[in-house]
């Protein structure tokens, strides 16, 4: 399955035995928006939603941190998600945090996702149907395989800090990784983590929050010096908009390397952890 769908695509497949297809929406605590309550205004027909704060670790002080295997094995099979089944993810902003649940199925094992291209909004533009209310998904069972080769946490790039086998690209603003900006949450240092390279997210984005063609991204991969051959971490805030890149990775077919989960939310906070601006 490709990592990417588009809007036609998906609704041909609508109805489908084997298709699932999940709401990752998410939105900064600042901006006070229920992303479930807009979901059961008007979701795709059939989606359930997929709660990123929910499907994380509960005992970890960083927001929606990777959760143990159980953990999301239970709640993404609670979606109606077994291992057979492709799995179609979209949020409603086009493409933001979608990314963020195609990331995690492939931690897990699970290669038949996909990423709704131009999400909600261009579905909607294009007078696609629309359902309302609480959707109860009928379970369905899934069984993880968990890749840890795709997981880094912030011991792993102190270690890089060094060789540099590693290229850590930050999907942030530019004004943020350059401290030009304050970060978002309380607490947080400014800057970026040293020899990152800053590549805001919203640059792989077409104005219509659809993503690039491949031979953008191969293009703009190719001017940060990035490869068949190169070593990637992604990372951002809090390691949502990280997968974005991720994604356009997978896309251009490139390896989508791994994704910083603490991302600048832990490297910001610690004492332990060196800043560049």
């Amino acid at each position: 399955m490709h990592s990417l769908v588009s809007t036609d695509w998906l609704a041909r497949e609508l109805g489908a035995a084997d298709l699932r297809v999940l709401d990752a929406s998410w939105y900064m605590p600042r901006e006070q928006i229920n992303a479930r309550e807009r979901f059961e205004a008007g979701h795709i027909p059939g989606a359930a939603f997929f709660d990123i704060d929910e499907i994380a670790d509960p005992e970890s002080t960083l927001p929606h941190m990777v959760p143990t295997q159980a953990r999301f094995e239970k709640l993404v099979g609670a979606l109606g998600v077994s291992n057979g089944d492709r799995v179609v993810f979209y949020d409603q902003r086009g493409i933001f945090s979608a990314a963020r649940g195609w990331w995690m199925m492939g931690l897990f094992g699970h290669d038949h996702a996909a990423v709704l291209d131009g999400g909600l909004p261009k579905w909607q533009r294009e007078g696609k149907a629309l359902n309302s209310g609480v959707v109860v998904p009928k379970p369905g069972q899934f069984r993880a395989d968990f890749r840890a080769h795709r997981l880094r946490g912030a011991g792993d790039l102190l270690d890089n800090l060094k060789e540099q086998r590693e290229t850590i690209l930050d999907a942030r603003a530019s004004d943020r990784f350059h401290a030009r900006a304050p970060e978002p949450r309380p607490g947080m240092r400014a800057g970026h983590v040293p020899g990152a390279i800053s590549l805001p997210f919203t640059e792989l984005l077409n104005d219509d929050q659809t993503l690039k063609s491949p031979d953008q991204l191969r293009a703009r991969f190719k001017e940060l010096h990035i490869d068949q051959a190169s070593a990637v971490v992604t990372m951002c805030g809090s390691g949502i908009t990280a997968a974005v890149l991720s994604l356009a990775l997978s896309v251009a077919g490139l390896p989508s390397g791994a994704l910083y989960d603490g991302s600048w939310t832990e490297w910001g906070a610690r004492a332990d952890t060196p800043v560049q601006s």
